[in-house]
């Protein structure tokens, strides 16, 4: 007989929808002085110098050596910038879990919670170099926050991360790059991961953005099948609700190389986005 776990969610996580709910309400009154154009254009740039705060719901099924498993998960992810001085930025971007799976592997049973939370800094020029590139880097940290332990890793993770893009003719296009290694924890597994994020879009003049991209993770602790390798097809709209600016995106992704014990074939993403301008 299978063991079922059900867990409710932390107090992490309630905490972080408090403090989302209270940036909603303290930036409702600013969020008409940037023009459509200028967010849709923001919006494709993960070091904006914009508030944001992405509700990302994804689902991925025939998860595990027995092809049985399914997982939902939404990563919460707030982007808050900092100005440092005239010439720089400090771009925090923040990764939130909030899980549910089940038959991840035979006999696991379901679990629920909050995964595992990555924190990024991007040191970033507030202006772009004289050929048009945007770039910023830092720390990448690893947090083990998961409420179960099929949800974490259970390691302290720690290293750099970059991104660089380009912005023109309505075109966006680069890459974020990060590498982690463990630094201590509980868990019985090191991590030691490369992650590769190349991204390739177009926004049209009506705001609608189309987006082909991967995210791609390589395990160098793994004996064999080192890669995860999802392709994102993706649609993207932003529209209004008075004042506030907001992105619906859409799309799928398909699991071109995946190990036994990662998800396999096509899965889910959409995206809501709130954005906050100053």
């Amino acid at each position: 007989m299978r063991k079922t776990t059900v867990k409710t969610l932390p107090k992490q996580s309630l905490i972080a929808a408090a403090w989302i709910a209270a940036l909603a309400i303290a930036s409702a009154d600013v969020c008409a002085q940037q023009s459509d154009e200028e967010l849709a254009k923001a919006a494709q740039n993960p070091i904006a110098a914009l508030i944001s705060v992405p509700f990302q719901y994804n689902y991925d099924h025939e998860i595990g050596p027995q092809e049985a498993g399914h997982k939902n998960y939404v990563n919460i992810q707030p982007v808050t910038p900092f100005s440092v001085n005239d010439d720089w930025n400090l771009i925090s971007r923040t990764i939130v879990p909030v899980v549910w799976q089940q038959d991840i592997f035979p006999g696991s049973g379901s679990q629920s919670g909050i995964g595992d939370i990555t924190q990024s800094f991007f040191f970033s020029p507030k202006k772009p170099t004289a050929d048009g590139w945007i770039w910023g880097a830092g720390p990448v940290i690893y947090l083990p926050t998961g409420s179960d332990s099929l949800l974490s890793a259970e390691k302290w993770g720690l290293g750099p991360t970059a991104v660089l893009l380009k912005q023109e003719h309505g075109w966006t296009y680069g890459a974020l790059v990060n590498h982690i290694w463990s630094t201590g924890g509980a868990g019985t597994v090191n991590i030691n991961s490369t992650f590769l994020q190349p991204f390739l879009t177009y926004t049209t003049q009506s705001h609608t953005s189309y987006t082909l991209q991967t995210e791609s993770t390589y395990n160098w602790e793994a004996n064999s099948n080192r890669w995860s390798v999802p392709i994102h097809f993706l649609v993207a709209q932003l529209f209004r609700i008075g004042n506030q600016p907001l992105q619906f995106q859409i799309g799928a992704r398909y699991w071109a190389t995946s190990p036994d014990s990662g998800a396999h074939g096509w899965g889910v993403r959409s995206t809501l986005t709130l954005f906050f301008p100053k």
